[in-house]
């Protein structure tokens, strides 16, 4: 009998509707759950049996093997080539091959020059800390148990085929997404799943009709999960890619969106391809109708295109980029992509899973309560007792109390408690007991178990100093303090205990025993916010992130620990409200609710992709195979120290401390390198925006060419090398305080009202150098003295552009900064005296003309920071 090709396609491999975050693969594990067990053997073609070699053999072909999808590496050239591919690194590699073509072998060098160095850069930060995507195999690399051709057998996990029977028990991995057709008590550990530290109880019976949520299903086992305890037979469903699991990891290894900064950087240089698209044509027409010297025009032409091209943006951005990384990495934070530094701080929402990430990921005793519900020594010491001296399965609950190691010494649990017998744990009593003997012979029955359970063979209770029989009216009070416990988000159970006199022989306990016991109290169970949780948000709250809880656990307990760390669970939604939801209820819905819980994987993502659409850039910080899509997803993936190998495969930034405080650490750095970057951005472009736009009108009106080509190109090196020390300069604190984000139409603004003011000093300097210096016909002259007020005008407006405080007053560059500054002003004065000036095309300058360019920095300085204040008074920015 041949299996449904539903999900298959016709190479059989897996279907591309499987990449679509698993959706057909909740829909068919929702209808095997809601099957009875002989409808889904018929439909996989299996029976109890199991299925014979043959056609195991047969399927195996069919289906391909039980592995999933894995990242694969790039090799080391692909990943210098994705780097290269970058537009303009691309447009700087067809400017120096034209200037290699043309005979400007000077150009050609110093466009290459800043191609190298940009681009290797880049290539060797990434290639760092990214060595995690083989560990993806290690789920499927054991053995399973299961039956073919009537016979139990051991077969690698790979060999296992949709329809195959296998057989479960403590300590097993689910080997794929299976459907249980029996259990003997089957707990699973589902956490790295859904998030929910306890484990969660499966049976055979068929799913209700209502059930939406597969995570939710109580008779499907997933790849991912495994068995705390009990047994089962099951029948795989899915394998591979098809598992729950695989189609999570089937949409993380695909390649990833581009981030708001990559869609930035791409924005800004087409913008500045459109510029020099209009500009150099513009420019090289006007003089080679001017001048006649059409050759002189197209090597002019040239170098304006250098000069407009903002060369030193790869070199600049991963200098930035890689400073904020080694920066993090001090803390203890590991940067796997460096664009993630600067998504990091453009980060306006911060989406948070909840187990692991906010709380510790861990089952902690938090609360031992007596009758009344007052804390109690006593019943954490008979809790400790009867942990310590059982000898089944230990559950989370056990290893919560015997975290407090110090009863061993303090009670001499060993030494002075010796166990006589143990009553163990089962499902249907949902309690165990040990009976120990004290130094004085005195037998003690010890029972915890559930609250139901033990209250109702509990027929005294203890209260302090007394021990009174159990009465209607306060055993509902004590009901009533647990379902509040309950409804905070803590797993209660209740501790009885019974005393016996000593008998002569070793006696023999048994379930008859635990009858007419003594309540003594209640033991309170939670998996606790972080110590730093709370202090981290509130820090992200100063920052303006706004923060979001998504979970896969219940809404009780989210509820409970977002109060407790501070965040408003006013608005909540669970994950089967949200697949009712169109898309656009969904991007409305998601902007006013704080915490999501109950949610699978793909709504997660799902609640990202709508943030995003609304103008978000948004992190997610997680540890579970449950947040892979999401961490890949988000602008910024973070995840956490003890985070699952995939989590860390799917993330940009891995948190190696405990801690949460770093996240603002982390934010503050990433504003700061948006901010450096953003400097270079707005000072290069209008800068040179503003030069060009000269360039343009002088050609229209001079003799002769405005600026030898050699100038440009000398002229533009200069600045370029006056700004490599802006990743040294520091960020106004007023500049941190909220995120910043690529708004290219306010670059495009800043370019066209800041750049045209260095135009209208240019020309003050082509009227001055031409009536004051009559240069109309001493163009060498003419060329030296634009070059100097270019280079001088240039460098002081980096001081007046960095801040949007007053220069030099409120706000001061950085040393490196200032001493660039201070040699490039010099270098250029110097190269018109110097050795070069001959080559270079410079003569001396009058000395009157120092003190007309003394007066112009003056004027343009002045003009610049009243333009600016009036600029982020009307745009913000």
């Amino acid at each position: 009998m041949e299996i449904s090709k539903k999900t298959m396609d016709s190479s059989g491999h897996p279907a591309n509707h499987l990449r679509k975050n698993g959706t057909q693969v909740s829909v068919q594990l929702i209808e095997k759950a809601r099957a009875d067990t002989q409808t889904v053997l018929e439909e996989l073609g299996s029976q109890p049996s199991g299925l014979s070699q043959e056609e195991a053999d047969s399927r195996l072909k069919q289906v391909g093997t039980n592995e999933i999808a894995r990242e694969k590496r790039q090799s080391g050239l692909m990943r210098l080539l994705s780097n290269i591919k970058n537009p303009l690194v691309l447009l700087l590699l067809a400017l120096g091959v034209l200037s290699y073509l043309t005979g400007d072998l000077r150009a050609m060098v110093v466009i290459f020059v800043m191609v190298v160095l940009g681009v290797v850069l880049r290539f060797f930060q990434e290639m760092r800390a990214d060595n995690a995507a083989e560990k993806l195999k290690a789920m499927v690399s054991n053995t399973a148990t299961l039956v073919r051709d009537g016979q139990e057998k051991e077969v690698s996990l790979k060999m296992l085929v949709p329809g195959d029977i296998i057989r479960l028990a403590a300590g097993d991995m689910v080997p794929a997404d299976v459907r249980v057709l029996s259990t003997k008590d089957l707990f699973l550990n589902q956490a790295a799943l859904t998030g929910e530290a306890l484990p969660v109880e499966k049976k055979a019976a068929p799913a209700p009709a209502d059930a939406q949520n597969p995570l939710d299903l109580p008779n499907i086992c997933f790849l991912g999960s495994n068995v705390e305890s009990g047994s089962a037979t099951a029948v795989v469903i899915h394998t591979g890619n098809q598992t729950y699991f695989g189609s999570l990891a089937v949409s993380i290894v695909r390649q990833r969106q581009l981030t708001s900064f990559d869609k930035g950087i791409n924005k800004f240089t087409w913008m500045m391809i459109c510029f020099i698209a209009v500009m150099v044509p513009a420019v090289f027409l006007i003089n080679g109708l001017s001048k006649h010297n059409w050759l002189e025009a197209f090597l002019f032409a040239m170098a304006v295109a250098v000069g407009l091209t903002p060369e030193m943006l790869p070199m600049i951005v991963t200098v930035n980029l890689a400073k904020g990384a080694l920066a993090m990495s001090r803390k203890k934070v590991i940067v796997k992509r460096l664009n993630a530094i600067q998504n990091f701080g453009a980060m306006d929402v911060l989406c948070t899973d909840k187990t692991g990430t906010l709380t510790q990921g861990k089952i902690v005793l938090e609360k031992y309560l007596d009758a009344r519900g007052d804390p109690s020594q006593r019943v954490l010491n008979y809790g400790y007792l009867n942990s310590y001296h059982h000898t089944g399965l230990k559950n989370l609950l056990d290893e919560a109390i015997l975290d407090h190691e110090e009863l061993e010494e303090r009670l001499k649990a060993n030494e002075k408690y010796h166990k006589i017998d143990e009553i163990p744990f089962d499902f249907v009593r949902r309690r165990m007991s040990v009976v120990v003997e004290d130094e004085t012979g005195l037998n003690t029955l010890i029972c915890k178990g559930a609250v139901d359970e033990v209250m109702s063979l509990c027929t005294r209770v203890e209260l302090p100093g007394d021990v009174v029989a159990v009465q209607p009216e306060h055993d509902t009070k004590r009901r009533k303090m647990v379902d509040d416990l309950n409804a905070q988000g803590f797993r209660v159970i209740a501790l009885a205990y019974k005393e016996m006199p000593n008998a002569p022989d070793e006696p023999v306990y048994s379930i008859q025993d635990e009858s007419d016991l003594i309540l003594l109290g209640f033991l309170a169970f939670l998996d606790p916010p972080k110590d730093t949780a709370t202090e981290a948000l509130k820090q992200l709250r100063g920052l303006n992130v706004d923060v979001k809880v998504l979970t896969g656990d219940n809404e009780i307990i989210t509820a409970y620990i977002c109060k407790e760390v501070g965040i408003s669970v006013e608005h909540l939604l669970l994950g089967s409200q949200i697949e009712m939801m169109s898309e656009a209820a969904l991007a409305e819905a998601v902007g006013a609710t704080s915490v999501f819980a109950r949610l699978a994987p793909a709504h997660k993502e799902h609640i990202i992709h709508a943030l995003q659409r609304k103008g978000h850039v948004v992190g997610f910080m997680g540890d579970g195979i449950n947040d892979a899509p999401a961490l890949k997803a988000a602008d910024v993936g973070i995840s956490v120290d003890g985070a699952v190998d995939i989590a860390k495969e799917s993330s940009d930034i891995i948190l190696l401390e405990n801690s949460l405080l770093v996240l603002e650490q982390g934010v503050l750095e990433g504003r700061r390198v948006f901010g450096n970057i953003i400097k270079y951005i707005k000072m290069a472009a209008s800068s040179n925006f503003g030069n060009m736009f000269s360039v343009v009108g002088a050609s229209a009106f001079l003799p002769f060419l405005p600026m030898l080509p050699i100038q440009v190109l000398t002229n533009n090196l200069l600045y370029d090398f006056s700004q490599t020390t802006i990743p040294t300069d520091q960020v106004d604190a007023d500049w941190l305080i909220r995120p910043r984000q690529w708004t290219i139409g306010k670059i495009m603004h800043f370019i066209l009202f800041i750049g045209p003011i260095s135009s209208i000093f240019d020309y003050v300097t082509f009227f001055m150098m031409l009536y004051v210096f009559n240069c109309w016909n001493n163009p060498a002259l003419f060329h030296t003295g634009w070059f100097v007020e270019s280079i001088f005008t240039q460098t002081l407006i980096i001081h007046v552009i960095r801040t949007n405080k007053i220069p030099f007053i409120e706000s001061r560059a950085s040393r490196p900064l200032i001493l660039t500054s201070i040699l490039i002003v010099g270098v250029g004065a110097w190269l018109t005296i110097s050795p070069l000036a001959k080559t270079l095309g410079f003569v001396p300058l009058p000395p009157l003309y120092w003190l007309f360019l003394a007066i112009m920095l003056l004027g343009y300085a002045m003009l610049t920071q009243v333009v600016k204040t009036w600029f982020i008074r009307r745009f913000g920015e």
